[in-house]
């Protein structure tokens, strides 16, 4: 548990400016005790309570885990440690990529301890249980994983999504490619609901581009012998093979094509790619591989000094779900304050009112379907040769605006959008 103290507001200053008379100063005291007693009356138990949900110690710790924690404890700092006059006190669950496990945690935050939002999941299954269960409590869920649903058929009033989805980073990632005459595909899908998804965006993608995918083959979850689909892929001659997978699938299939001298007579692209992978494959084996993310920590000054002083806490550079679940928690936080309640509507009004202006998000906005819709990028990674510094490693060859890499929301499957 990590908490803050907090001291009172100037809540003079939030008085409406229609008051116009003159008030002695006992009365003027009075008045400032009456306004604080209303506003203090809007925030639940006294606090604002949020919590970091995420994988803490398995395969995702290293791209989420700890260092979201540290993400949202920067959001908090940034804000003063307080809210509404209220100060705000983070709680940090694990659910081991659980569904059950981390709904068990969920409802017990928000049932005994007062919770008011919780942020990350970075894994779908989870997610989807815990944006169900905030809908059912009037709590806010927000989200960094990757299926299109959450803002799609199974959106709620009290949920968003902030990071990427299979959607931007697989039809976004084949998008941009093929607009830069990569026009043959070939595909490695892992064989299950996660590799589908994303090889069918890439496959619309690459086709409505004037493109064609040559070919797929698909493997087992947890194939360590990438060897007979590589050579497939590069038999097939097509100017991009496509990684339709995550984690150690993705990064076994790159370091078996490295070996196999697939680059850079042919490029590879995979849509679900981090910061900490590419650390653990090292540049030699990960060189020229290309995706699209949502935050690189080397981008800009803005992105440098910030994602410095993460790495001062984490000992690593923030990935883009650690950038985003700071952005997520200032946001909501701004909302809060701004609504002087942590009732789930007013914030979420709010959250949609307010620009999302910030290091992970420059001009980003969230729409009435829980998208937080802002600008992705598409990088390539460096030769060891290029990389100046410890986590160097991405080149931004272009950036994506917002508006062109989400699904727009004329196709959103989301019932609260009215088409």
């Amino acid at each position: 548990m990590y908490s803050y103290s907090t001291s009172m507001r100037d809540l003079a200053a939030r008085r409406s400016p229609r008051i116009r008379i003159q008030l002695s100063a006992a009365g003027a005291c009075l008045m400032w005790a009456f306004s604080a007693q209303v506003l203090g009356a809007s925030i639940s138990d006294d606090m604002v309570k949020i919590g970091i949900l995420n994988d803490q110690s398995g395969t995702y710790a290293d791209l989420a885990g700890p260092g979201s924690v540290q993400a949202a404890r920067m959001a908090i700092e940034e804000m003063g440690g307080q809210v509404a006059g209220k100060k705000i006190e983070l709680l940090v669950g694990n659910h081991q990529n659980k569904a059950d496990v981390g709904a068990a945690i969920a409802r017990s935050w928000f049932d005994q301890d007062g919770v008011d939002m919780i942020a990350d999941f970075s894994n779908s299954s989870v997610g989807f249980a815990v944006q169900r269960l905030a809908q059912e409590k009037k709590k806010v869920a927000l989200i960094a994983a990757a299926s299109t649903d959450f803002t799609g058929k199974a959106c709620t009033p009290t949920s968003a999504q902030w990071v990427y989805n299979s959607y931007t980073n697989g039809y976004g990632l084949a998008k941009v490619l093929t607009a830069q005459q990569y026009k043959s595909w070939y595909l490695i899908t892992v064989d299950y609901a996660f590799g589908h998804a994303f090889a069918n965006d890439m496959r619309k993608a690459v086709e409505a581009g004037g493109g064609k995918v040559v070919g797929e083959v698909r493997h087992p979850l947890g194939t360590a012998d990438m060897s007979s689909f590589l050579l497939q892929a590069q038999a097939s001659g097509a100017d991009v093979i496509a990684l339709a997978s995550a984690g150690s699938d993705m990064t076994t299939a790159i370091k078996q094509a490295g070996e196999f001298g697939v680059m850079p007579k042919q490029s590879l692209a995979a849509p679900a790619v981090f910061l900490t992978d590419v650390h653990s494959m090292g540049l030699e084996a990960a060189q020229n591989l290309k995706f699209v993310t949502a935050f690189y920590w080397n981008r800009n000054e803005a992105t440098r000094a910030w994602s410095k002083r993460f790495f001062e806490r984490h000992g690593a550079m923030p990935t883009m779900t650690h950038a985003g679940v700071y952005s997520s928690v200032l946001h909501y936080l701004k909302a809060v304050d701004a609504a002087q309640t942590d009732d789930a509507t007013a914030v979420m009004e709010k959250m949609r009112d307010l620009p999302v202006k910030d290091v992970f998000a420059e001009n980003g906005y969230l729409r009435a379907d829980g998208q937080m819709v802002h600008d992705m990028y598409l990088v390539q990674v460096k030769s060891p040769k290029m990389s100046k510094e410890p986590w160097d490693y991405y080149e931004v060859l272009a950036t994506i605006p917002g508006d062109e890499v989400f699904k727009p929301l004329t196709q959103s499957e989301c019932p609260l959008v009215k088409q």
